[in-house]
């Protein structure tokens, strides 16, 4: 476990805000010092420029002696003609040779260096300010100088910064761990309730906050994955009793009649109690069969896909039939989707048996291609049509999506002789959906109609 996982989130936090307000208040703390040094040189250049402007003030109208009045403190002044001899300064440098030898190029008449030794002495840097001044029929220099300020930050400036940037990072800090934890009190709550929340109660649902937001989100979401898995459980423990239902009834007659047998040997008959063991038997391998290709398909088992002639499919199911209904048949060649062979031949012969099953005396099947939906898309290469249409007694609307539920039986397909174990047509619908189809009942004139919709394939 790494330092940071240690801590929590609101800590996390808190830490990290608190040591980026120290960076900024540190930050701010330089720039603030070092913009006052600044301004301070700024100052002291405006003031030796000044002392130098009076004295150029004094050469310009032959006012100025060989020793000039002081400038102000630490400040010196020279004037220099064109030859370069000192003929004024102030007392503190009088009789010193010229303090730099630096003049204003043209345009400008003013010049700023900073000059080391020389007239101030070793290890000795000043500000020299450089104005030239016509008069006398030449150009005279007038050199003013300060000491370089350096960088020196009073003490009481210090220590109020510092108290200043550990009281906000102080209080910057708590505050945010204050608002994180109370940004995170739903997340408790939301937290404290899935604790409490088991498969004997999926009915709780977690606390969603009013305050609009990432966790208000997460609430809703949360809540609705709670929804899908009560409902996925619920749908388990009815498909779980249904599945023991349908299983005990072949179980239970093979068992009957083979107790019989073992009762009465000698007035059983082999050839009596073998076929109704044989139909119990295939009953059971079905309903198995069916469970087995579920729980393929309700796990998203993978399966080959290739380019289908769904007409010559059809063709190929009816081939190895023993229809025993009429089926007038119209397929269109060419119809191309991409998919499974064995489930697609799955859900053609799972459609066929349920329209034998009720049909009276026809069973009707069409091939086709149609112009897909408008804003479908599943549909964008084109739609492969498959209906198959009964003449029985029909659905009504109310029971169409009813029969696609498992273990399902109309109230006239309840008798399992004549029907299946209901899981057909729940079995066609998914290979539909697993394929990017759909398996839906629609109107028709008569009997039940039932229309399968896949997407066209572009490989030929």
């Amino acid at each position: 476990m790494g330092f940071w996982d240690r801590w929590s989130v609101r800590n996390r936090i808190a830490l990290f805000t608190g040591t980026v307000v120290a960076l900024l208040c540190t930050a701010f703390s330089i720039v603030l010092v070092w913009s006052l040094h600044l301004a301070a040189r700024d100052s002291l250049l405006l003031r030796v420029t000044a002392a130098g402007g009076r004295v150029a003030y004094l050469v310009d109208h032959g006012l100025a002696g060989s020793v000039l009045p002081p400038s102000g403190p630490d400040q010196s002044v020279q004037v220099v003609d064109p030859q370069g001899r000192v003929r004024s300064a102030t007392p503190e440098i009088a009789g010193k040779p010229a303090m730099a030898t630096f003049r204003p190029t043209a345009p400008s008449r003013k010049a700023t260096r900073e000059v080391c030794g020389g007239v101030f002495g070793a290890d000795q840097c000043h500000v020299v300010v450089a104005q030239q001044v016509y008069a006398n029929g030449g150009d005279w220099t007038v050199y003013s100088a300060a000491p370089v300020q350096e960088l020196d930050v009073p003490p009481g400036l210090v220590a109020g910064l510092a108290a200043g940037s550990v009281l906000v990072t102080a209080a910057v800090a708590y505050g945010t761990r204050r608002s994180v934890k109370r940004a995170l009190s739903p997340v408790r709550a939301i937290r404290a309730e899935l604790d409490e929340i088991n498969a004997s109660d999926l009915g709780r649902r977690v606390p969603v906050p009013e305050a609009k937001g990432e966790i208000h989100d997460l609430a809703q979401s949360v809540n609705y994955t709670l929804d899908r898995l009560e409902e996925t459980l619920e749908q388990q423990r009815r498909f779980t009793s249904d599945a023991s239902h349908e299983l005990r009834s072949p179980i239970t007659a093979i068992r009957a009649q083979v107790e019989d047998a073992l009762l009465a040997p000698q007035e059983s008959d082999l050839r009596e109690i073998g076929p109704a063991v044989l139909k119990s038997l295939e009953r059971l391998q079905a309903i198995a069969s069916d469970l087995l290709t579920l729980a393929r398909l309700d796990a998203g088992a993978p399966c080959e896909r290739e380019p289908l002639d769904l007409g010559g499919l059809v063709a190929a199911e009816l081939d190895v039939r023993r229809p025993l209904r009429r089926i007038v048949s119209q397929l269109t060649p060419g119809v191309v989707v991409r998919g499974d062979r064995i489930r697609l031949g799955r859900l053609v012969t799972n459609l066929l048996d349920n329209a034998e099953r009720h049909a009276v005396t026809t069973v009707r099947l069409e091939v086709r291609r149609e112009e897909p939906p408008d804003g479908d898309p599943r549909f964008r290469s084109g739609m492969a049509v498959l209906e198959v249409l009964d003449d029985g007694a029909g659905i009504s609307r109310d029971q169409r999506e009813f029969v696609f539920q498992r273990f399902t039986r109309l109230d006239t397909a309840r008798s399992r002789n004549a029907g299946g174990a209901g899981l057909g047509l729940p079995i066609a619908r998914q290979i539909a959906e697993s394929h990017g189809g759909t398996l839906t009942i629609i109107d028709s004139p008569g009997g039940a109609r039932f229309l399968l919709r896949l997407p066209l394939s572009r490989e030929p």
